[in-house]
């Protein structure tokens, strides 16, 4: 029986931190499914999703951890199958000046329209006429069943004058501004 294995790894970033990883996995005999990873400021940082035999996971782990010597610390998580999640997904877009708590409050709101955040990046970028420092994220959301999208636009835009930031939900082809 196959079970996956959620990996996140952190360490100074080098030449090299990848390939460990990834020769660990597969010496191992694990299967690299599903990855983000990146470095930022100076550290790499990743997940990783593997789908291994449940016998052989233990002494993966142990290898992955024995990978702490070259200055990498990997946490893993064993995750079981899920019930696929019901809902739609959407892109939701920001930019912004940057200032602290844009994330936090936009999250706030998402939680409590019960979205799920599947995928968040967010960058700190120099405006192209201006220079000054701009917020910029891009999130894959969740809607749960029955939520509608006019509805959490409403939700978003009456933060979207407080942070002073353009949010752009994004359903299939048609973009809604907010």
């Amino acid at each position: 029986m196959q079970i996956h294995l959620v990996l996140t790894a952190i360490g100074p970033d080098r030449p090299g931190l990848v390939r460990a990883v990834s020769d660990t996995i597969a010496d191992g005999g694990g299967n690299w499914l599903d990855t983000r990873m990146a470095s930022l400021s100076g550290q790499f940082a990743g997940m990783v999703l593997v789908a291994i035999d449940a016998e052989k996971a233990d002494a993966l782990i142990a290898s992955l951890r024995a990978l702490d010597s070259q200055g990498l610390r990997i946490i893993v998580q064993r995750s079981d199958a899920h019930p696929p999640v019901v809902g739609r997904t959407v892109r939701l877009e920001t930019i912004g000046l940057d200032r602290p708590g844009i994330i936090r409050d936009i999250s706030h709101v998402l939680a409590e329209a019960h979205v799920s955040i599947i995928e968040l990046e967010s960058e700190l970028a120099s405006g192209a006429f201006s220079g000054e420092a701009m917020f910029k994220a891009r999130a894959r959301l969740l809607l749960p069943e029955g939520l509608s999208l006019v509805n959490l636009c409403q939700a978003l835009e009456d933060i979207a004058g407080e942070l002073m930031v353009d949010l752009t939900l994004d359903e299939a082809a048609e973009a809604v501004h907010v």
